[in-house]
């Protein structure tokens, strides 16, 4: 059974509310019903289930959010096309998308949420992943008066957009490189990444610096410094230095230090092994939690509706080309975990505080993306919003505050260090280049006409 969020659950009661007082006295609120931004947080959250729920890595999970977010974005930029910048010829390889009919009355709302869950539920796994959700909106339009004509006109016009951003995501490569030559791992380089316990999985998306990014021009358009030099002998080397900080600090991590690393972690598939039986927990992945935290900031703000499908569509698209960017910078280096250096050269017994995921350790991924979210929601509300980020109540861990966006990313570049699985320079040079991806939408794409750039932390 799911476990929603406070904020989640209490949007859902009120939906479920609604159509019991429907099944009695119909209501003409639709208009009202699919205005209301909690709506599409709540969507964007029912998606967080869906890629959780099929075990996708955080970068495959990136592309569910990115094509499900523009689509939807096209559809309020061409019901406020006085307040909104369609994406067409902004976005690498995306030249047109369909406008709808003069005369035939849409509902921008419901058509937005039809396209979301189209491309969200099949730009990657099998169409109809997200059908009784789907349906449960269908059912919310009809018990709240929409007209025949106007429900089956925003079918009809999601339908038809959502086939041109399918078509054109089909482009990015995605599927060639499914079947393209696995990692070759290679035991004789000792600085170089093996598969780590405890399930040694093999190199996750070593070929994803070969997807189509969105705005930047190629997957190596900010080029990462080099990681310092592999040695385990020479105790003044900056390499030995790192090791000696790791193992120094994590061998008695604080309960404070022990949250931070809990509450980034978000890990969508952890192999738990006990003896002879081996079960996997999961949580929302990295873009899955700034998902999340796109909805706390929407409603803390109270951003309309249009804001708010803004606001996740920027922050989804900066994530897909900072995970592009991040990648290219992995598979480039092919640097070996903490936890084999330390379990080979220093202490057989040392185990990290969190569990070391399928790839390379340089550049940080968590990092790069949060950086990158971080960065875009500043542009989007503020360089000083202070809020809450109760997105992991869900997975049994408490909440925690922060000043700004930034100071999020920051305590991240912390939390992987923490948990073991980064070493601290890795994070930091991660957050700079994430923040340079973010920069870099943020100078190249026009969505909201007439925004006032504001001035961002560097």
């Amino acid at each position: 059974m799911k476990k929603y969020s406070i904020a989640v659950l209490a949007l859902f009661i009120c939906v479920s509310l609604f159509v019991v007082i429907s099944a009695c006295n119909t209501r003409k609120d639709y208009e009202t019903i699919f205005n209301n931004p909690l709506l599409y947080s709540a969507t964007v959250h029912e998606l967080n289930w869906v890629v959780m729920g099929n075990n996708f890595s955080p970068i495959v999970a990136s592309r569910n959010y990115v094509y499900a977010t523009v689509a939807a974005y096209e559809v309020m930029a061409a019901a406020y096309p006085d307040q909104y910048y369609s994406l067409v010829d902004q976005l690498n390889g995306l030249k047109s998308v369909p406008k709808s009919e003069p005369g035939k009355k849409i509902n921008y709302g419901f058509a937005s949420l039809m396209a979301f869950c189209t491309l969200g539920e099949s730009v990657t796994f099998p169409k109809g992943s997200m059908d009784e959700y789907i349906d449960s909106l269908k059912n919310l339009a009809k018990t709240h008066g929409m007209p025949s004509d106007v429900f089956e006109n925003s079918l009809q016009y999601a339908d038809t957009l959502s086939n041109v951003i399918m078509a054109w995501s089909k482009k990015d490569n995605y599927l060639q490189t499914r079947s393209m030559e696995r990692y070759n791992v290679k035991t004789d380089d000792p600085g170089r990444w093996i598969p780590t316990p405890p399930a040694y999985a093999s190199a996750s998306e070593p070929h994803w610096n070969l997807i189509r990014p969105l705005v930047m021009d190629s997957a190596s358009l900010f080029k990462a410094l080099p990681p310092a030099t592999f040695n385990v002998t020479d105790k003044n080397s900056d390499y030995y230095k790192q090791v000696k900080q790791m193992i120094d600090s994590t061998k008695n991590l604080s309960e404070r230090q022990k949250n931070i690393a809990d509450f980034w972690d978000d890990n969508p598939f952890k192999l738990n092994v006990n003896g002879h039986v081996m079960f996997a927990t999961k949580k929302f992945s990295p873009p899955g939690h700034w998902m999340s935290i796109v909805g706390i900031a929407a409603k803390q703000a109270k951003a309309d509706y249009a804001t708010t499908v803004y606001a996740y569509a920027k922050t989804a698209i900066t994530q897909f080309d900072a995970f592009i960017q991040c990648w290219n910078e992995k598979y480039t280096y092919n640097t070996v975990r903490p936890e084999t250096v330390i379990n080979r050269s220093f202490d057989q017994s040392w185990q990290p505080y969190l569990q070391t995921p399928a790839f390379p350790e340089y550049t940080c991924g968590h990092s790069t993306g949060s950086s990158a979210a971080a960065q875009t929601l500043t542009s989007v509300f503020d360089d000083h919003f202070a809020y809450t980020d109760t997105s992991e109540l869900e997975f049994g861990i408490q909440s925690r505050s922060y000043q700004s966006f930034n100071d999020a990313a920051m305590e991240n570049t912390w939390a992987r260090f923490y948990g073991g699985i980064h070493f601290h320079r890795t994070c930091l040079m991660s957050n700079k280049y994430g923040k340079e991806v973010a920069d870099l939408v943020d100078s190249r794409l026009k969505m909201k006409k007439g925004e006032k750039k504001v001035s961002r932390s560097k």
